[in-house]
């Protein structure tokens, strides 16, 4: 409807979803997670009001309306804060942080709340906006001068190995059938969305075998390259609560959905069920060319033509899955994303794999992409980390 109040809501409240999309003066557009949603609102799209539950997937409410208001184009679009209990430390907080109010799941009366949003459209209007300086957001472009290092060292590489890569495809195809190239999809610089590029190294009906011909079924989800999530097992703490209730935010994968404490679980069983198939040299799945090219590393070599396309550099942050990602779109680890997905960087350089916890790598992430903030970038301390990284062994 032309004259409807566009709403993006912010959550997985079925209850509330529905409801709004119930009343015929809401167009309402649903974000189910802190990535998603940023991306929308950073698309230039603009919303009458912004419903936010306080417990989603990649952060929480309170920080979604703090990133919201540090967006000059955003400030104008009014933010209502939801919960499903009330908490009396959390709305005073809520209200000195200047959240434009406060509704419980289930919604009030969608009269009274859209009257409530009207009214805050206006009022929010006619507010000073808030001073560039203070609501000015950090942001990446890409130095030229690191740009024309990537085109010519991706160029040149690409060149001196053709007759490699070319040999590597040939002996790809051969051996079984399939795409040559296992494409993934991953995060890069500005929580941008691009198709991740390797040779494939395990066989194209991986899906339908196991790592091990003689290990029992346990009903876990292991697709083609990686370990996934088993999105049919049932948190154990979820299932103690009531209905449509999680014991922690909700992370969104395609059509999944997981909570937080259920994803960290699993993915502590899968990384440990990982290094099992790492270790098991008889794996049906890796074909014999896939494990001379993952010994090697030449399995990541097609991520020269990233580097030339702009998805990455050759040096930059590791490019995340879209479900880690989700994590870290919030507080100061988001710096990370200020970045390029690079080939190699300083966390190759300090440490190799395994040397330090997921934490401590995201923080030298963000040390990395500090160096992008201002004026603070140095063509001089990207080619040193390269030099250092081939004298790491």
């Amino acid at each position: 409807m032309e004259n409807a109040l566009r709403i993006v809501y912010i959550g997985n409240s079925t209850e509330a979803i529905t409801a709004l999309r119930s009343e015929k003066w809401i167009s309402l557009t649903v974000q189910g997670n802190v990535l998603a949603a940023e991306n929308y609102l950073k698309s230039g799209q603009m919303p009458d009001a912004i419903l936010c539950e306080m417990t989603i997937s990649g952060g929480d409410g309170l920080a979604m309306h703090e990133w919201v208001r540090k967006r000059r184009d955003l400030d104008s679009i009014c933010f209502l804060l939801l919960d499903t209990v009330f908490k009396e430390e959390l709305y005073k907080e809520a209200i000195g942080k200047r959240i434009d109010d406060f509704y419980l799941i289930p919604l009030p009366p969608l009269d009274g709340l859209i009257n409530r949003i009207l009214f805050l459209r206006e009022y929010r209007k006619k507010l000073k906006p808030i001073e560039p300086e203070l609501s000015r957001e950090i942001s990446y472009s890409m130095p030229g001068s690191k740009r024309i290092f990537d085109i010519i060292v991706a160029l040149v590489a690409l060149m001196a190995l053709s007759p490699l890569l070319l040999l590597i495809a040939v002996a790809i195809k051969l051996e079984s059938k399939g795409s040559v190239l296992f494409v993934t999809r991953r995060i890069g610089t500005g929580s941008r969305i691009f198709d991740y590029l390797k040779f494939r190294s395990m066989r194209q009906d991986a899906d339908s075998q196991s790592a091990r011909p003689s290990a029992p079924s346990n009903g876990n989800k292991y697709r083609s390259e990686n370990l996934q999530i088993d999105f049919e097992r049932t948190c154990p703490k979820c299932s103690q609560l009531r209905a449509n209730t999680f014991c922690s935010p909700l992370i969104f994968v395609g059509t999944n959905r997981i909570c937080e404490y259920w994803y960290s679980v699993q993915t502590k069983e899968a990384s440990n069920a990982r290094l099992d198939l790492l270790k098991n040299t008889n794996d049906p799945r890796v074909t014999k060319v896939g494990k001379i090219i993952r010994q090697t590393g030449i399995d990541r070599l097609p991520q020269l033509i990233n580097v030339l396309k702009g998805d990455m550099s050759i040096v930059g942050n590791l490019p995340l899955p879209i479900y880690k990602a989700e994590q870290l779109s919030m507080g100061e680890m988001s710096r990370r994303f200020l970045a390029p997905a690079g080939m190699t960087g300083l966390y190759q350089v300090l440490f190799r794999q395994g040397d330090v916890t997921e934490a401590d790598r995201n923080m030298i992430d963000v040390t990395y992409s500090d160096h992008f903030i201002g004026n603070n970038y140095s063509f001089w301390y990207d080619f040193r980390l390269l030099l250092r990284r081939f004298s790491v062994k």
